[in-house]
């Protein structure tokens, strides 16, 4: 018989959290999160997201034991600006037993018809800056801080209930000896000198803060037309900047400003820090913190996150500055492989973006829906 149960005390919560950890122990591949910080992130006292959505956690327990978990989310600033009557699921983990899944997404779909509500899509996160898609490819491959990990079991749970892809995210990895310098050296002088811009570097975290709101409002424009896309508020931005924004090495931050201090473009880049959280194990003491202070700064992968062009400027090559600057930044440092974030796989601007670097696709994901 599968119980389920409400993680609404923190003792449950923290449970809901952990079950992850015994799932994939000693699993290769799969990259554990900070214990602490997934709590906050489920704190409605602290997640700003709350203002905006509201979330349930939920663990399936059998012979005692958990055997699943799931968050059912509605985000109403999508419901209601955007008129799309969608009920998500998230940080959705099961054993190999389709009446487990069956079990969990019943309290989503209660969730969803108590506030009629026409469909459910997942698994996604509250926002655009969480975690996306279940994997259905590249599951021998190490996993990041900021995607979810799976076995392929999961896909199949949600095909033979009836849900039906959604959406598509590819992630793809090249080697930063594809970088070939006459894709965008040349460019780069052109372009600063045909629009009037400048690259703005940084080298400690405190002269980056003063951009950081400016950044997120061109992360909203510049994402806006994506069909998926719910801007993040203003409470959310101060929350982002307060999480995450010390955690980031300033030289890889970059952003590009025109002669009126516009900033036009930016990107965030991060280094690798899953073999890290892997040696952490979801905890900062006594030694994680050691571990990921040592992949900040001695990590020769990057993680590609954010990029974001001014959507009057999309098609005006700025990428060629950005790309210029994080040439000689990752020259400097002996930087081996480039790895891209989750995205759309119809998203052709991203697409072309990365074209000249001949990137391999070596990890696909997708959210799934289903009709109430």
């Amino acid at each position: 018989m599968i119980t389920i149960v409400e993680a609404n005390t923190k003792k449950l919560l923290k449970e809901f959290v952990k079950f992850p950890f015994a799932l994939y122990k000693n699993h290769p591949y799969w990259v554990p999160p900070l214990i602490n910080d997934e709590l906050q992130t489920f704190n409605k006292e602290i997640n700003p997201v709350f203002k905006s959505a509201e979330a349930y956690f939920y663990l399936a327990y059998q012979d005692n034991q958990i055997v699943g978990r799931i968050a059912a989310i509605v985000n109403w600033n999508e419901v209601n600006d955007q008129q799309k009557r969608k009920v998500r699921f998230g940080w959705w983990d099961i054993i190999d037993d389709i009446e487990v899944t069956k079990a969990l997404l019943e309290k989503v779909y209660e969730l969803g018809r108590n506030n009629n509500l026409e469909h459910v899509e997942g698994p996604m996160g509250f926002s655009n800056l969480d975690k996306v898609g279940v994997m259905v490819e590249g599951f021998d491959e190490i996993g990041s801080m900021i995607t979810w990990y799976n076995y392929p079991y999961y896909a199949s749970h949600l095909e033979k209930l009836g849900y039906v892809k959604e959406k598509e995210f590819h992630e793809n990895k090249f080697p930063f000896s594809n970088v070939k310098t006459e894709f965008f050296l040349k460019a780069n002088e052109l372009i600063k000198k045909r629009y009037e811009l400048k690259p703005i570097n940084f080298s400690n975290t405190k002269d980056i803060m003063p951009y950081v709101d400016k950044m997120f409002d061109l992360f909203n424009s510049s994402y806006a037309s994506l069909a998926s896309f719910v801007a993040i508020t203003d409470v959310q931005k101060e929350f982002f900047k307060k999480k995450y924004i010390h955690f980031i090495n300033p030289e890889y931050i970059k952003f590009v400003e025109d002669k009126n201090q516009n900033i036009v473009a930016f990107s965030i880049v991060m280094p690798s820090f899953s073999e890290a959280l892997q040696k952490a194990n979801g905890s900062l003491f006594p030694f994680g913190f050691y571990h990921l202070l040592k992949a900040k700064k001695e990590s020769k992968d990057m993680l590609f996150y954010l990029i974001g062009i001014d959507p009057m400027y999309q098609s005006r090559g700025v990428t060629a500055i950005v790309f210029n600057e994080y040439y000689e930044t990752f020259k400097d440092k002996g930087i081996k492989n480039c790895y891209n974030t989750p995205y759309l796989e119809d998203n052709h601007a991203i697409i072309n973006i990365w074209k000249h670097f001949e990137p391999v696709v070596f990890r696909k994901r997708r959210t799934y829906i289903k009709n109430l």
